[in-house]
């Protein structure tokens, strides 16, 4: 499918994977398959971490990067003329993310150019962690205004639909499109080899669990560790590995560790991406995403293309992949986790055939190039209207 001729204007704040997360991930996908069919995309975001490689990565799409003067806050500095230049030179805008100045600046524009917008929460709707406060008052000055407003709504999940009830958004203005993935971007080609990244990264040679995400309360990593504790005397020969950035739990993950007498085989080893990210997928025992609140976790598509068994909580957005047998789905608890990674490891044969069934879904219906196409079709029922 090639769209020649449509230009889209996408918006998030954040590029980067490391602080940006799925969302980064997302914008950055959904902009360079846009961009391979045939569309003229024009990505918008903050200058923070948008490494050379990443650049190089999103080929023909026009990036253009802001500075940020104030990275507590994510405040852009750009005139409003230079936000309205870039609204109207598109054919539609997509925001992405919520709690965003960014997002509120591209607001006012199209508004103002009664220019038509998607906006997309990526499970980012409900106020959830730290500066719920601020959140309020962002909600009640724009964001309110961002969600209701707009031409249309993008949920990730069946499940995150119900989020835009409470803005007064209904069903029929909600569009499912999930995350995707592209198997290119996981294949191995001899380097860096498991055994040098091991050794780079101080790792026993012996299995392990793998959390991939960062260290913060949404993510459920305290959740995890509390579980790997209650099953390690069992288990004594498999570790515990934390690839993510510290997302302001890392210093208490560490006490817990030390006071439960497990250190020694947990691991806190920091942000892992491109193929060292592949290289423990593919070696992992299994990945657990213990999230307490979770849209879609991308990293459950990267454990299907890499073959990998999953254990996932129901506050992840997965459903349809347990309904599938393509994971393990437990309850969002220290005993929920306890008892899958019990069921896991004991059931070697079932998990191994989990993954297996895991990597077809994924290559059959969550494929970057398919939510695209997704996208195209909604952009260009909006613009025929």
């Amino acid at each position: 499918m090639t769209f020649h001729g449509l230009k889209i204007l996408n918006v998030n704040h954040l590029l980067d994977p490391q602080s940006g997360g799925g969302t980064a991930e997302r914008t950055f996908q959904l902009s360079r398959f846009f961009s391979l069919a045939g569309a003229a995309c024009t990505l918008l975001t903050l200058d923070i971490g948008v490494l050379t490689e990443r650049i190089r990565a999103i080929g023909n799409v026009r990036l253009i990067t802001l500075p940020c003067v104030n990275r507590r806050f994510f405040v852009p500095w750009v005139s409003s003329s230079k936000i309205d230049q870039l609204v109207a030179d598109a054919d539609i805008v997509h925001l992405m993310g919520h709690w965003t100045v960014l997002n509120a600046l591209v607001y006012r524009s199209c508004r103002k150019l009664k220019k038509p917008f998607v906006f997309c929460p990526a499970g980012g709707l409900k106020p959830f962690g730290r500066s719920l406060t601020l959140k309020q008052l962002y909600d009640a000055v724009v964001g309110c205004g961002i969600v209701r407003n707009a031409s249309a709504c993008v949920a990730i999940t069946e499940e995150e639909c119900a989020d835009f009830e409470g803005y007064g958004v209904t069903r029929d203005r909600v569009v499912v499109i999930p995350n995707g993935i592209d198997p290119k971007d996981y294949e191995i080609c001899g380097e860096p080899g498991f055994q040098q990244l091991r050794k780079r990264l101080c790792l026993p040679d012996a299995p392990y669990i793998l959390f991939l995400g960062r260290l913060n309360k949404i993510k459920g990593p305290d959740l995890l560790l509390d579980a790997f504790v209650q099953i390690s005397k069992c288990w004594s020969d498999i570790h515990l590995v934390f690839a993510g950035p510290d997302g302001g739990m890392l210093q208490v993950l560490r006490e817990s560790a030390d006071q439960s007498l497990v250190s020694e085989r947990v691991h806190f080893i920091g942000y892992i991406g491109g193929a060292e990210k592949t290289e423990l997928l593919l070696n992992a025992k299994l990945l657990a995403i213990p999230s307490r609140r979770e849209a879609m976790s991308i990293v459950v598509l990267e454990a299907g293309i890499c073959g990998t068994p999953v254990l996932f909580t129901r506050a992840c957005g997965l459903e349809s992949l347990s309904h599938e047998e393509g994971g393990s789905m437990v309850e969002a608890s220290v005993e929920g986790l306890t008892k899958g990674l019990q069921s896991i490891l004991t059931d070697e044969p079932g998990a191994n055939a989990s993954a297996k069934r895991l990597s077809v879904i994924v290559r059959q219906q969550y494929l970057w190039s398919i939510q695209a196409e997704r996208y195209f079709d909604l952009y260009l029922r909006l613009l025929a209207v």
